[in-house]
């Protein structure tokens, strides 16, 4: 928590124009007191002030009140509450989807990846024509230059690597 706000900070001192654009007014953390000491030091290390609210979660897990860091409780309207809730539901998508993207692109990576030579398009060729890594091992080099892009010394490459 401390890096990330750190970062943010520096990013927007740094360039007030770029992608952070200016410093926050205020910044909610979706946590308790560990995490807003947490911030609270980033900020102190940047020499800026803003304020720093932790969310007190009911038993559903919905915010139902904000708390600084002495713990004081700030109650909430509903619509202040409607607000955090949708800025937590958006946070909490954008995080999933972040997650997911990570853990495709992992499970689509294969040994076809470190080889030079084989780019994305040449791999889903490869894929595509032989249907699994073992049978393009099992392919012998003629086999492999029916794939478009593929040479013979790519192919002996090929084969070498999967070796």
């Amino acid at each position: 928590m401390q890096e990330v706000i750190s970062r943010r900070i520096k990013h927007s001192l740094e360039n007030e124009s770029g992608a952070f654009g200016a410093l926050p007014d205020l910044i909610f953390v979706d946590g308790g007191i560990t995490q807003i000491r947490a911030a609270k030091e980033a900020i102190k290390e940047n020499g800026v002030d803003i304020q720093v609210y932790g969310m007190v979660k009911n038993d559903k897990h919905r915010t139902k009140a904000l708390i600084d860091e002495e713990r004081h409780e700030i109650g909430l309207s509903e619509n202040a509450m409607n607000l955090i809730t949708r800025f937590q539901d958006t946070v909490h998508d954008t995080a999933i989807e972040y997650h997911r993207k990570l853990r495709d692109k992992e499970m689509s990576k294969s040994k076809l990846d470190e080889i030079d030579g084989i780019g994305a398009k040449k791999k889903e060729l490869l894929l595509k024509e032989f249907g699994s890594i073992r049978k393009i091992k099992d392919a012998n080099v003629e086999e492999l230059t029916k794939i478009k892009g593929i040479n013979e010394e790519l192919a002996i490459k090929i084969k070498k690597e999967l070796e």
